[in-house]
């Protein structure tokens, strides 16, 4: 007889609750009923046996104040004196929070919706701290979202959606310490900002973009330049160093010329002052080798130059070959007065000393 009373008393108090919560869901601001506000569950009879489920934990009231907590697994309830007041379901929950407008602080207005994950740690303050958790903690997380982005610019908020997550879960954290629920993180899905902001951020994020390529082409421009420089300047170096090579080249060519020829002349004329010093008739065939020189070069006069100098006895060949001969007799006479002189130094100073020896 005392269970139906009882029945009626717990139905009597939450349909209140249930209508309040209802008329919330469906108020002017809201455009769709929100999953978040559930209805008042049936709330277990007691039937003396109990078995709570996993991940459960039932409030017990024995006479109307708190009796105990009773946790997975059998339970023994007095009739008429225990009730199950409250179920708490200890798993993660998802509550889906409404899109709701939010003015930044370079004043732009955004609009955002968002998701939590929250979890009931205690019972007992779950039961008694508040009303309804989840409607609380849904209008805490909208509120605090608000206020953090209202500290935001909105480059700052679009970029750090993790920053401003975590300051929105650890700001719900410290206001539903005493309701016995942990927030776990909340995330932003979609922030939606005017459409004339949008427009500007794309013409921004292309001017930027137009920025960048410009940069780069003229990047190009100048590593193409100066690479046509560089290699203008390496094949400038390596040219001067050919041109250096080849003339030092040319040079030890023509100096290895030049000594190769002079020692062949200095061989020839070697040979020919063997020749004339140590044979017979040497000084007479010198001579006439001379004068057949003289007279094929007073031949090619004529021929190389349009002015000649002829010598007054151009007709009288034997008086030029005669000339020839004495000026070659008289240098092959001065050479020999020249060796002559340079032998009797070592004599005379021998001599002198081996008189001297005589006289003592």
């Amino acid at each position: 007889m005392l269970a139906r009373p009882i029945m009626r008393t717990q139905r009597a108090v939450l349909a209140p609750q249930v209508q309040r919560l209802s008329m919330s869901a469906s108020g002017p601001g809201n455009s769709r009923s929100l999953p978040l506000v559930r209805r008042a569950k049936h709330l277990p009879t007691n039937t003396v046996v109990k078995f709570v489920p996993q991940q459960e934990a039932w409030v017990v009231e024995r006479m109307g104040r708190f009796s105990r907590i009773l946790e997975p697994g059998l339970a023994i309830l007095l009739p008429f004196l225990d009730r199950i007041a409250y179920t708490q379901s200890l798993k993660e929950v998802a509550v889906e929070i409404p899109t709701q407008t939010a003015i930044t602080q370079d004043n732009v207005t955004l609009e955002l919706d968002g998701v939590l994950y929250y979890k009931v740690v205690e019972p007992y303050k779950a039961a008694y701290g508040v009303a309804d958790a989840e409607f609380s903690i849904t209008q805490l997380a909208q509120t605090t979202m608000r206020a953090e982005i209202g500290q935001m610019t909105l480059d700052t908020t679009l970029a750090e959606r993790n920053t401003l997550n975590h300051n929105i879960v650890n700001a719900i954290n410290l206001a539903s310490e005493s309701w016995g629920i942990a927030c776990l993180r909340y995330e932003i899905r979609d922030i939606h900002p005017p459409a004339k902001v949008v427009e500007a951020m794309h013409s921004q994020v292309s001017a930027e973009r137009s920025k960048r390529a410009q940069i780069l082409e003229s990047e190009g421009s100048r590593q193409s330049a100066i690479n046509v420089a560089e290699g203008a300047k390496q094949a400038q170096i390596l040219a001067s160093e050919a041109d250096k090579a080849q003339q030092i080249n040319r040079a030890m060519g023509e100096a290895e010329a030049i000594r190769q020829t002079a020692q062949a002349e200095a061989q020839a004329i070697e040979r020919v002052a063997q020749a004339i010093t140590q044979s017979e008739g040497g000084e007479l065939a010198a001579g006439l080798h001379v004068a057949q020189q003289y007279v094929e070069a007073f031949g090619k006069i004529a021929k190389e130059s349009n002015t000649i100098i002829v010598p007054a006895s151009a007709n009288d060949i034997s008086g030029m070959v005669a000339q020839a001969m004495t000026v070659f007799s008289s240098v092959t006479a001065n050479q020999k007065k020249q060796a002559a002189l340079k032998a009797p130094k070592g004599n005379e100073g021998t001599g002198g000393f081996g008189s001297e020896q005589v006289g003592h």
